[in-house]
């Protein structure tokens, strides 16, 4: 549990610790099912969900949108100066952190610190705000799941950074990459994060992808060298995402990236960050690049939101449709957790949503929608028949010719010559209505 942090003022007046009141409760600022004490198989929540918050949509993000400028007026943004600002937007995140009791944030450089063009300026910035947030760390407890550098918003990143046409933007990419890890050390990060919003292109007319792409790998390599010579132990990652900003993205969806990362030889330090709006841009569900990243070994973290199915781009919504949160938690139990990733909220209060409470009662259902969804993902897997369904379906490589053919043990001639042994095969339901239906009945117990 995280230590109540005062700073100079008060940011959230009125708002206390919010508490766990159960689903009977009609507190907006308490949790229904989120009880971060409680024991789900061997785990607490606290330590199966590791909840974090997200620094950029939470604390920069005032609801501007392409068609208007934002809509939240934050008290923490009327500094004399850029460094005073930020030390209070830093005050009022670790207010909100152990307010909410989240054990995680998560945040880019520049959200953190105010970016300058002069390297040096940019650099002494981010030093005096990583101080700062130490201190807020050592006073509250309160951990950094992750870092990252922000290598989209710079006009500079128009093409993009690592895979830029332009050597000298890959070389400034590289001042904040090696100082968002010097952070992240300093810090005790638990991860870093590559997300690639501008790796990618535009027109395949003036793009050559092939010599980006390595570019691509050869940057990754040199970061996480320089990552591990400064004692960083955690796992890199990389968030998939199919396009938008750019038309197409290099890091398109969890298969995309694992093959990536298998053809350069990263894959032993480079895991992937799920986000589940970034899936359904690509055309899958949560649920699916979750388990394409986990089927490879690769599944190292999630970015909690949901979009909206009737738009075409990213809405970054809180999650609460206990169906994805259902989904999610039976692929990270069954992989055995997320440690030492996490459940990070990258998401953001709608452009209407205008009061302090909106942002807590936002992140408040996002966890009790995965609560929940871990509560019903557990019992699937402990109480239900839905495993034992499962591998019934496949008995039939459990022994005998079947076995031989999923272990190697028959060559093409072989496994055809038993088709004439088995005759026809008898068809069989995959009974998909009957797992609905259990997902169903184990939901609304």
């Amino acid at each position: 549990m995280s230590t109540p942090f005062t700073g100079s003022r008060e940011h959230f007046p009125g708002i206390g610790s919010i508490p766990y009141e159960g689903a009977g409760s009609d507190n907006p600022l308490a949790f229904k099912h989120y009880d971060a004490a409680r024991t789900i198989g061997t785990r607490t929540m606290r330590e199966h969900l590791r909840f974090a918050v997200c620094y950029w949509h939470s604390f920069c993000n005032a609801g501007h949108d392409p068609f208007g400028p934002g809509t939240r007026a934050f008290g923490w943004d009327r500094g004399e100066t850029a460094l005073a600002r930020a030390e209070a937007k830093l005050d009022a995140a670790f207010e909100f952190f152990t307010k909410l009791d989240v054990p995680y944030y998560c945040f880019h450089d520049v959200d953190l610190a105010p970016d300058a063009d002069d390297i040096g300026e940019y650099r002494d910035n981010l030093a005096h705000m990583v101080a700062a947030a130490k201190q807020r760390q050592q006073a509250t407890g309160v951990k950094l799941l992750w870092g990252t550098a922000n290598l989209f918003s710079h006009p500079r990143y128009m093409n993009g950074a690592a895979t830029n046409p332009d050597f000298a933007v890959v070389a400034r990419a590289a001042v904040q990459v090696k100082a968002a890890l010097d952070a992240t050390v300093e810090l005790g990060g638990e991860n870093y994060v590559f997300w690639g919003g501008r790796e990618g292109y535009a027109s395949l007319l003036n793009t050559d992808m092939g010599r980006e792409l390595e570019h691509f790998a050869r940057f990754l390599t040199m970061a996480r060298d320089y990552g591990r010579s400064i004692g960083f132990t955690g796992n890199f990652l990389i968030e998939p995402k199919p396009m938008e900003p750019m038309k197409h993205q290099y890091d398109f969806d969890s298969a995309t990236v694992a093959g990536f990362l298998q053809r350069h030889g990263l894959a032993g330090d480079f895991k992937l960050n799920i986000e589940a709006n970034h899936a359904t841009l690509s055309g899958h569900t949560f649920e699916h690049d979750l388990q394409v990243a986990s089927d490879h070994g690769l599944l190292g973290s999630i970015d909690a939101n949901r979009g909206n199915p009737q738009n075409g781009w990213d809405t970054d919504q809180f999650p609460t449709d206990l169906y994805d949160t259902v989904g999610a938690m039976l692929v990270v139990l069954r992989q055995g957790g997320l440690a030492p990733g996490g459940l990070n909220f990258d998401a953001k209060v709608r452009r209407e949503s205008i009061e302090a409470e909106d942002l807590f009662e936002a992140h408040i259902g996002g966890m009790d929608a995965f609560a929940r969804g871990l509560e019903v993902a557990h019992a699937l897997l402990a109480d239900s028949p839905l495993e034992r369904w499962r591998a019934e379906r496949y008995a039939s490589f459990d022994d005998g010719p079947g076995k031989a053919f999923a272990e190697g043990g028959l060559d093409l001639a072989a496994l055809a010559a038993k088709s004439g042994e088995l005759g026809e095969p008898q068809r069989r339901s995959g009974r998909q209505e009957r797992y609905e239906n259990l997902l169903n009945q184990y939901l609304v117990r």
